[in-house]
């Protein structure tokens, strides 16, 4: 029963990447190749849990884009301790339902974000909001998307291994 009850968190967020379920957006490798002349309004929200003493914000607060234009922003992030420190970037789209149109392309979301003591970090989002998007009758109203981030402390990664270390040692 425990064993069903972890299996699921990973099951979870795996529909919903996949169905865009809860904001969850989209992760894409190409760009779209339609370009419509409606355009939509994309406003940009960051917040920090407890734990994490960065200042981090969207370097713009809002866009206003053509519904499938690929667009960049950037969120810039401040580590205010006098050590290392490491987030994992959580995100979601309000109003939940067009995350399954929101893609991003590239993303500091993607990997984890190591900011040394004072460091300053500008971080890019590429994205385009689907064509698709307008023939989703629950949507058809829709003039303004918030992709959100919060980023949470993580435990300092721990190093890889030397194979060539790991490979003398097991031979001995």
């Amino acid at each position: 029963m425990i064993g069903a009850a972890y299996a699921s968190v990973p099951l979870y967020r795996i529909f919903c990447q996949v169905t865009g379920y809860g904001g969850t957006t989209q992760r894409v490798e190409q760009y779209s190749d339609t370009i419509l002349d409606k355009t939509i309004k994309v406003r940009f929200d960051a917040n920090t849990a407890n734990g994490l003493p960065w200042d981090f914000q969207p370097v713009q607060r809002e866009v206003t884009v053509r519904i499938g234009e690929t667009t960049m922003i950037k969120y810039e992030a401040r580590n205010l301790f006098d050590a290392p420190t490491y987030g994992r970037a959580s995100f979601n789209v309000a109003p939940g339902r067009a995350g399954a149109y929101f893609n991003k392309v590239e993303c500091f979301c993607f990997t984890d974000t190591t900011l040394k003591p004072g460091e300053d970090m500008e971080m890019p989002v590429v994205f385009f909001v689907d064509p698709e998007i307008v023939n989703d009758p629950d949507l058809k109203d829709v003039k303004t998307i918030t992709l959100s981030y919060t980023f949470f402390p993580i435990e300092k990664p721990k190093p890889v291994a030397n194979a060539g270390v790991a490979a003398s040692t097991n031979g001995s």
